[in-house]
């Protein structure tokens, strides 16, 4: 599972756009129990979700010409520039050249050879978020991808990422895990698109650790939010939900049963 022992490969970081972040803070305030700060005009207004003072995501209002509310994964790198480039070379893109945010770190957005969105960040100041595993905090992503075998090449040219099938009842599970670690290591998994008809597009879903499945789903429905996919149990991993902030955001969460992984 996902821990704040963050090495190169592993997410470190994950934000929010929102195009109302004052209600999307609401949202999450009342479903996790963050508390957001938004950053000054030098930052553009982005700003931190925290959870007893230790920061769990970012967060900043968007606009439409800047892409669909969305919840974006950043992964830790040595380089940045380097890592765009391998990117390049594997197929995917670079939405957003490398760029220093003031003395915290440098970052730039990716997309992958399915055209998906993601984040690297190089640690300076800030390593990463300050709490991961813990209730309230992200704890797994996954990548749902027309082309699982591609996008395991892919991250695997870029970020160094390795993969292991795990069985699970009706099939098995493609994990992920930084290179160089073991499957004690496993922070996330690449699902194919054909396995899952209620996901219609790609991308990375961030899962977010909770104490009560089923209490976030009642309560993210309550607050104006969407179950995309109900309260589920899996054994040996726990149960889990798919939802959707007010605005369209998507994401999930789970209460873990062990140290398992969410699988699918």
């Amino acid at each position: 599972m996902l821990t704040t022992r963050f090495v190169n490969g592993a997410p470190n970081w994950v934000d929010l756009g929102t195009p109302d972040i004052e209600g999307a803070g609401s949202f999450y305030r009342a479903l996790f129990g963050w508390d957001f700060q938004a950053g000054g005009p030098e930052v553009g207004g982005y700003g931190f979700f925290q959870l007893g003072g230790r920061i769990t995501a970012g967060g900043m209002q968007t606009t439409e010409e800047q892409g669909p509310p969305s919840w974006t994964v950043y992964f830790q790198c040595a380089e940045a520039e380097a890592t765009a480039k391998a990117a390049e070379t594997a197929g995917g893109s670079v939405p957003m050249m490398p760029m220093d945010v003031m003395d915290q770190g440098r970052m730039a957005i990716l997309s992958d050879n399915a055209d998906v969105a993601f984040g690297i960040w190089q640690p300076d100041k800030r390593k990463g978020i300050d709490v991961a595993g813990d209730p309230g905090s992200l704890c797994w992503v996954e990548l749902y991808t027309p082309d699982v075998p591609a996008a395991a090449g892919f991250y695997h040219s870029v970020l160094g990422l390795e993969t292991s099938a795990v069985p699970f009842p009706g099939g098995t599970y493609t994990c992920v895990n930084p290179a160089g670690t073991t499957e004690d290591d496993m922070f996330g998994g690449l699902v194919a698109l054909a396995d899952d008809p209620a996901e219609q597009s790609a991308y990375w879903l961030p899962y977010f650790e909770v104490t009560d499945t089923d209490a976030v789903v009642a309560k993210a429905e309550e607050l104006g939010g969407t179950v995309r996919m109900a309260a589920t149990s899996m054994e040996g991993v726990g149960r889990m939900a798919k939802l959707a902030d007010p605005y369209g955001a998507r994401f999930a969460v789970i209460k873990s049963e062990s140290e398992s992984a969410p699988l699918g």
